[in-house]
């Protein structure tokens, strides 16, 4: 094979190993995984288990000759390897650990973005809790974890390079200051200049759909419920377009003027929308609390009925149950935590598929938010106060008077925010979330928390800013360029570990955007500068800085999906 370039990937890596074992015309089987435990990663970094080998090859015994081609793979983006070896649980590959080392870290900025890019596609997220919200006391936790998902899932479309547009407009002031405060960065104004015009021509078309008749008072009813001017027949529109996936209750809609103002917002971006994107294709995903899912499928059912134009058929509602499609949340850090993400429309590859290839027909719905242990409901106005006075109070504990330096309230404005978003965000989608509101749930040592996440933040913010103190001092001589450290020196377990299951894999957890759930322990790693200096050792010094780079390079850009800066101090 061709001698390869560029950076290092797991699925061209994985894809190279398969391809080598292929003995038969057509797609090469899947036998390989990258191992990811500290135990077996001492051993080998990849394996084929022999139950796998034993349909490929006769009592699961490789040939020589495949194992050493195997050996001397080389192709883009796979890492040298250093050997592969039969043993009992199957073919065992082990890299080149250090020029791995070499390769990422001489390259660190090309392993903290995605591999794939959306090429400017557009996409609207459409988050429906806003569009009810007259008033912050109203919104509830579900709801606030619906505005969390799509603010953070917005984001990540983001770094792949599609557009994104947000939906609902907020214009409340004192809404717009509370999603401030969670570093929800949310528009004020419409896009699109909405037009009531639209509205009647709406109307127009209902007055002449079969499906849609002039409300009548039904047996016992005295009046009709205020401003409904259409009965919609929704079972009956569901049978005869054969759509699936919908709830089986659906039946009639009652249509109302402001039903019908929600749609003639929704069209107008997505028309705007199909006519900047390529190839006219303008994708839509509403996001949905569980409260609110059954009313959005009316919605939903209503836009198809009403668009005369071809992007209906581009919506995508993710949804939970049958053929829909979840959501794993990005939290990525030195925590045991699910890495992000979004999945249900990236190929194998990781890339945002053609608009013909699109599936229609699903929700993304949020699933409920309960309390623990309380006597009363909680609002997301109480949550945050009460989190902000926790992580105020867990902050003068720790460090004393100090925290009444003005530096001290964004410290704290951050914490809190990362202490929500940690908790509605670590947990898939359509799952409940219990939470614990007791001030012993918040703490700097639980692996799943914000603030500790934060807190290691600051400590690597703090180790490098020691580093160049005592360079100022003459203490340490200067950092050498990447390209002149001695990688070889990282031979530690918990190194490679950084390497190989954080910062190696990272761009392919941006570009697949949670195609797979993956997940894996947090790994806590002390590089001490503090010690008295040893001429000796400042090339293990620097590989290891190097390292800690890399590791918070990574943190900084995984941070900025979630909208939450790196902190410097704690």
């Amino acid at each position: 094979m061709e001698t390869g370039g560029g950076r290092f990937g797991v699925s061209e890596t994985l894809g190279a190993l398969n391809a080598a074992l292929k003995k038969k015309p057509g797609p090469p089987a899947s036998v390989w995984f990258k191992e990811s435990s500290a135990r077996n990663l001492r051993s080998r970094d990849f394996l084929a288990p022999q139950a796998a080998l034993r349909p490929l090859f006769p009592g699961g015994q490789v040939p020589k000759d495949i194992i050493e081609d195997v050996i001397s793979l080389k192709c883009p983006g796979v890492p040298p390897l250093q050997s592969c070896q039969q043993t009992p649980l199957g073919l065992t590959v082990q890299l080149q650990r250090p020029a791995a080392f070499q390769q990422v870290l001489n390259s660190i900025a090309e392993f903290t973005k995605p591999f794939q890019s959306a090429g400017g596609q557009s996409i609207i997220l459409n988050c429906t809790p806003l569009w009810s919200w007259r008033s912050l006391d109203m919104l509830s936790l579900s709801n606030l974890r619906a505005i969390l998902v799509t603010d953070h899932l917005a984001e990540v479309l983001r770094i792949q390079g599609l557009n994104v547009h947000l939906v609902p407009a907020v214009p409340d002031e004192g809404i717009q200051k509370f999603l401030h405060q969670l570093r929800v960065d949310w528009p004020s104004e419409l896009e699109t200049t909405f037009i009531p015009e639209d509205v009647l021509a709406l109307k127009q078309v209902l007055s002449q759909c079969p499906y849609a008749t002039v409300p009548g008072l039904e047996p016992g009813q005295t009046r009709l419920a205020d401003d409904v001017i259409f009965k919609v027949h929704l079972k009956n529109f569901l049978a005869q377009q054969s759509l699936e996936g919908y709830d089986p209750n659906l039946d009639v809609c009652l249509v109302t003027e402001e039903k019908l103002r929600v749609l003639a917002q929704l069209r107008q971006m997505a028309l705007r929308c199909a006519g900047t994107g390529p190839g006219g294709c303008c994708r839509v995903v509403h996001v949905v609390s569980c409260e609110g899912e059954f009313q959005q499928q009316q919605v939903d059912l209503l836009w198809r009925m009403l668009d005369l134009g071809a992007h209906t058929a581009l919506q995508e509602e993710l949804m939970v149950k049958g053929d829909r499609i979840s959501l794993k949340t990005f939290l990525f850090l030195l925590c045991s935590l699910p890495l992000p993400f979004w999945s249900s429309t990236t190929d194998e590859k990781g890339s945002v598929p053609a608009s013909e290839d699109l599936d229609a027909k699903k929700h993304l719905v949020c699933g409920p938010v309960k309390v623990a242990n309380s006597p009363s409901p909680v609002g997301a106005p109480q949550y945050f106060q009460l989190r902000r006075c926790q992580m105020y109070e867990a902050s003068v504990m720790k460090y004393g008077d100090l925290v009444q330096d003005n530096s001290w309230t964004e410290i704290i404005s951050v914490l809190t925010s990362a202490a929500m978003r940690f908790e509605m965000l670590s947990t898939a989608h359509q799952s409940q979330i219990f939470l614990n509101l007791e001030d012993s749930s918040i703490s700097t040592k639980g692996t799943k928390s914000g603030a500790f996440v934060m807190y290691n933040c600051a400590r690597l913010a703090t180790l490098f800013k020691t580093y160049q103190q005592a360079v100022e001092q003459g203490a340490y001589p200067a950092f050498p360029p990447a390209s002149e450290l001695n990688f070889s020196l990282l031979r530690e377990e918990g190194e490679w570990l950084l390497l190989f299951n954080y910062i190696l894999p990272f761009p392919e957890t941006l570009s697949q955007a949670a195609q797979l759930p993956l997940s894996s322990k947090g790994i806590r790693i002390t590089a001490s500068t503090e010690a008295e200096p040893l001429p000796h050792l400042f090339s293990q010094m620097f590989a290891r800085l190097q390292l800690m780079r890399g590791v918070r390079d990574v943190i900084h850009r995984a941070l900025a999906t979630l909208h939450l800066p790196p902190l410097s101090q704690i």
